[in-house]
C-alpha cells in the first residue's frame, strides 16, 4: 500500500527536483538504516529506559539540510559520516518518549438547551502516538481537533466530559506533572524579558533543584529550538529593536515547555499566524526534536506540501468523526480509494480539507452560475456531505482501520514503564521567583509605574502650583480641602493608565496556573511584594511635591502620615484594578468599569455633599463606606486640621475641626486619622481576599457553574 500511495503522490509532482520527491521517495541505502516504530512495530518495553537527564541540545547535531521523510527514517547514507555521528549522539542522549493510545474516545459538552452533556464534539476516536514521531490531528474549523488534543492531554474544561480510555505506555492512567508539555495556540509571553530570562524564570517556577542545573537545562532548550541568535533579545523589543518575529515567539513558547524535559509534547496549532518559511523552519525543528525520542502530538488546520512531508501519522477529523488515522502516505491512497484522488500540483492537506470542509458548500452555491475566461467552476463541484460519509465508510472497512485496532491491542496488551512526576518547585521558591520576575518586569516596562509616576508628578505640580500661596487664614481652609480632594481624586483616577500592564500580568498567571506552574496565593504574594517598592516611590515623590507646594504643616510626623496614606490608598486601588482586570481581561472594558467606579466613589466621599445628608439607601450605605476617597480625604484633612485653631478677630479663635466641619465632616479625636488609615489597610487586604477567592473559584469550580448558567440562559433566551 505504501508503494502505491507513494506512486499516487509522486504523480502530482511536476519535476524530479521538487520537494515532494525529496520528502517521499526512499533514498539509496536508507533501508540499511534503523527505522523507528511503524504500523508493524510495537515498542519493546524491556528495551526502553526512562532517563530523566535529557539533553535536548543533541537535536542540534542533526543535519538540518537532510529533511526527514514522513515515515520516521533517518537521513540517507549519502552523508554517512555526519549522519552516523548524529544518530550516535541521538542514541546516547535519547529522550524516553511515551506511547499514547486513545480508544473509543468521545467528548461531550454542555448542551445549551438541555443543560446536559449531550453535544458530542469528538465521536469514538481511535489512535496512538509513538516515541520519535510527529502525529498531527488535522481537520477544518470546528472539527474537534483542539478538543481531541486536550482530551488526550487530560486538560478538558469543566463544561466538557470525556468518555473512552487513554493509555500511557500501555497503562490506563493520566500523564503526571512534568511528564508532558502543552503549548496553547496563542503565545502568552512577557515582552519585557529576554528569551533566556523567560526560559530561566520558567525553569525556576517548574523545576526543583539548584540554580546551576537549571541554567544548563535552559541552554539545552534554547539549542533544541534553534534560538541561540535570539537568546539575549527582548521578546517585545524596544525603541531601537523590533519585537521577535512570530516564528521565534512560537519557538519560545515551545521551549518554555521543554525546560520540563517532557516525554510527550502537545502543541495546539504550532503554525498559527506563521508564514510559509517560518512554518517550515519550525516544523523541521520539531522533527529534529522528535528524532531525540520525544512523542509530539499537534493540531493543524492546513499545511504546505513541504510541511506535510514531515508528518509521520495523521488523524483526520470532520465534525468530530475520524475519517482516517494512519501514515501520511496511506492517507493519500485512502482518498484515492474513496474516489477523491489528489489532483496534480495540489497540496495534499489542501485536497483533504477541500473534500471535508462543509464551508465549501457555500462557495459551490456562489460559484455555480459563474464562469471565467478559462471556463466554468467544474472543479468545485464535490458534495461535501457525501465526501465525508464516503470517506468515513471507506475508512471503517479499510486495512488501515484494522491495522490501527491491531496496533492499539498490541500497545495496550502489556504495560510499559510508569511515568513518574519529576517534582515541582516549592511555593516559597515560586513566591521569590515571581517577586523577582515582577520587579524586573516593572522596572523595564513603562506601562506599569513609570508612566504613572510621570503623570502623578505632573498632576502634583499642576495642583500644587494652582493652590500655592493661599496662606493659613480661616478663608484658606476650604481651598486646601479642595486641593487635597483634587489631588487624591486625580491620583486614583490616573491609575487606570496601568490597566494594560495588569491585564498582561493576569494573562500570564492564567497561563501558568493552567500548566500548574503557579497558584493563586503564590501569584498574589508575588504581585504584592514586587509592587510595594514602586508604589511607595510613586507615593513619596508625588506627595512631597504636592505637600510643600500648597503649604501644609511642616512637621515630619504629619508629612509621613500623608505619604503613608497615599501609599495605602494606592495599595488598595491596585487590588481593585487586579479584580477588574481579572474579570474582563480587556483594556477598554476595564478602563470604563474603573472610571465609573472612581466617579461614584468621588460623589459619595463627603466633599460634594456631607455623608450624613446623602440618601441612606445605596449612597451612604454601602457606597460611601467602600470608597477610597472617603477615608483618604477624611484622614488627610484630620491630619492637617485636628489640633489647630484659627483666629476670629483679635480675641476669639475657633478650632480647625470646626472651621472644616461646615463643608466637610471630620472627627475632632486625635486618633480618628489612624482609624481612616486602618480602614484603608483593611480595604487593601479585603480586596486581595476577594481576588484570591475569584482565582480559586475560577480554577476549581467557578468555570463549570458559569458554563451551566450560561447554557441555561441561552436555552431560556432561545425558547423565548
Amino acid at each position: 500500500m505504501e508503494a502505491a500511495s507513494s506512486d499516487q503522490y509522486r504523480s502530482s509532482s511536476s519535476s524530479a527536483s521538487s520537494p515532494v520527491r525529496r520528502y517521499y521517495l526512499p533514498k539509496p541505502g536508507a533501508g540499511a538504516l534503523r527505522r523507528p516504530i511503524s504500523f508493524e512495530d510495537s515498542p519493546d518495553w524491556d528495551d526502553i529506559h526512562l532517563d530523566d537527564n535529557i539533553h535536548l541540545a543533541a537535536s542540534a547535531s542533526i543535519d538540518s539540510s537532510a529533511y526527514p521523510s514522513p515515515s520516521p527514517s533517518l537521513p540517507s547514507a549519502s552523508a554517512s559520516g555526519a549522519a552516523a555521528a548524529s544518530a550516535s549522539a541521538c542514541r546516547e542522549r535519547k529522550v524516553a518518549g511515551a506511547t499514547l493510545v486513545w480508544k473509543d474516545l468521545t467528548v461531550s459538552s454542555l448542551s445549551a438547551t438541555t443543560n446536559r452533556f449531550s453535544d458530542r464534539l469528538v465521536k469514538s476516536s481511535n489512535g496512538y502516538a509513538l516515541p520519535a514521531t510527529l502525529t498531527v490531528i488535522m481537520g477544518p474549523a470546528r472539527s474537534g481537533k483542539s478538543t481531541l488534543l486536550r482530551a488526550i492531554a487530560g486538560r478538558l474544561s469543566a463544561t466538557q466530559r470525556m468518555y473512552g480510555e487513554v493509555f500511557v505506555n500501555g497503562a490506563k492512567s493520566r500523564l503526571p506533572y512534568g511528564s508532558y508539555g502543552y503549548v496553547d495556540r496563542d503565545d502568552v509571553l512577557i515582552d519585557s524579558l529576554t528569551v533566556r530570562e523567560m526560559l530561566y524564570f520558567s525553569a525556576l517556577l517548574q523545576l526543583p533543584g539548584f540554580l546551576s542545573s537549571k541554567k544548563s537545562i535552559v541552554e539545552d532548550a534554547i539549542a533544541a529550538m534553534s534560538l541561540g541568535d535570539h537568546a539575549d533579545k527582548l521578546i517585545g523589543g524596544h525603541c531601537f529593536m523590533k519585537r521577535l518575529p512570530n516564528g521565534e515567539r512560537r519557538r519560545v513558547s515551545i521551549a518554555r515547555e521543554l525546560v520540563m524535559r517532557p516525554h510527550v509534547l502537545f502543541i495546539d496549532e504550532p503554525l498559527y499566524n506563521l508564514d510559509s518559511v517560518s512554518a517550515l523552519l519550525l516544523m523541521v525543528t520539531l522533527k529534529k526534536l522528535a528524532s531525540t525520542g520525544c512523542t509530539i502530538i499537534f493540531t493543524m488546520y492546513q499545511s504546505s506540501t513541504e510541511v506535510f512531508g514531515l508528518f509521520d501519522r495523521i488523524c483526520l477529523l470532520s465534525n468530530g468523526n475520524t475519517l482516517f488515522f494512519g501514515e501520511t502516505l496511506a492517507c493519500l491512497q485512502h482518498f484515492s480509494n474513496a474516489g477523491f484522488p489528489c489532483p496534480i500540483m495540489q497540496s495534499p492537506s489542501d485536497h483533504f480539507l477541500r473534500a471535508i470542509n462543509t464551508d465549501f458548500d457555500r462557495i459551490i452555491a456562489m460559484c455555480k452560475n459563474l464562469q471565467d475566461d478559462q471556463g466554468d467552476f467544474s472543479s468545485v463541484s464535490m458534495d461535501t456531505a457525501v465526501a465525508i460519509r464516503t470517506l468515513e465508510a471507506t475508512y471503517k472497512q479499510s486495512a488501515e482501520s484494522v491495522a490501527v485496532e491491531s496496533m492499539i491491542a498490541k500497545l495496550t496488551d502489556k504495560e510499559g514503564p510508569y511515568l513518574k512526576s519529576k517534582g515541582k518547585a516549592s511555593d516559597a521558591t515560586r513566591i521569590v521567583v515571581l517577586t523577582w520576575r515582577s520587579l524586573l518586569i516593572m522596572s523595564r516596562d513603562w506601562k506599569y509605574y513609570w508612566s504613572r509616576l510621570a503623570l502623578y508628578m505632573f498632576i502634583a505640580l499642576s495642583i500644587g502650583t494652582t493652590f500655592s500661596d493661599i496662606g493659613h487664614s480661616l478663608s484658606s481652609v476650604m481651598v486646601r480641602v479642595s486641593a487635597i480632594f483634587a489631588f487624591v481624586s486625580f491620583v486614583i483616577l490616573l491609575s487606570v493608565s496601568g490597566v494594560p500592564a495588569h491585564i498582561d500580568e493576569v494573562k500570564i498567571y492564567c497561563h501558568e496556573e493552567t500548566n500548574r506552574h503557579s497558584g493563586a496565593m503564590v501569584f498574589l504574594l508575588g504581585h504584592v511584594l514586587s509592587s510595594i517598592p514602586f508604589l511607595f516611590l510613586v507615593s513619596i515623590s508625588s506627595s512631597l511635591v504636592f505637600y510643600y507646594l500648597i503649604g501644609l504643616r511642616n512637621e515630619l510626623s504629619l508629612v509621613m502620615y500623608f505619604v503613608v496614606t497615599i501609599f495605602m490608598c494606592l495599595l488598595a486601588n491596585e487590588a481593585l484594578m487586579m479584580i477588574v482586570a481579572y474579570i474582563w481581561l480587556e483594556t477598554y472594558k476595564c478602563t470604563i468599569t474603573l472610571v465609573c467606579l472612581y466617579v461614584i466613589m468621588m460623589l459619595v466621599a463627603g466633599y460634594f455633599r456631607i455623608r450624613d445628608t446623602l440618601p441612606y439607601a445605596v449612597w451612604t450605605y454601602p457606597l460611601s463606606f467602600i470608597s477610597f476617597h472617603t477615608y483618604v480625604v477624611q484622614g488627610l484633612v484630620e491630619n492637617e486640621y485636628v489640633g489647630t485653631s484659627f483666629a476670629v478677630g483679635q480675641i476669639r479663635s475657633i478650632p480647625g475641626v470646626q472651621a472644616v466641619r461646615g463643608s466637610y465632616d471630620i472627627s475632632s479625636s486625635a486618633s480618628a486619622k489612624w482609624v481612616n488609615l486602618l480602614a484603608l489597610l483593611l480595604m487593601a487586604i479585603g480586596y486581595r481576599i476577594v481576588l484570591y477567592m475569584l482565582l480559586r473559584l475560577n480554577a476549581r469550580k467557578h468555570a463549570r457553574r458559569l458554563g451551566r448558567w450560561r447554557s441555561c440562559w441561552s436555552g431560556i433566551h432561545s425558547s423565548v
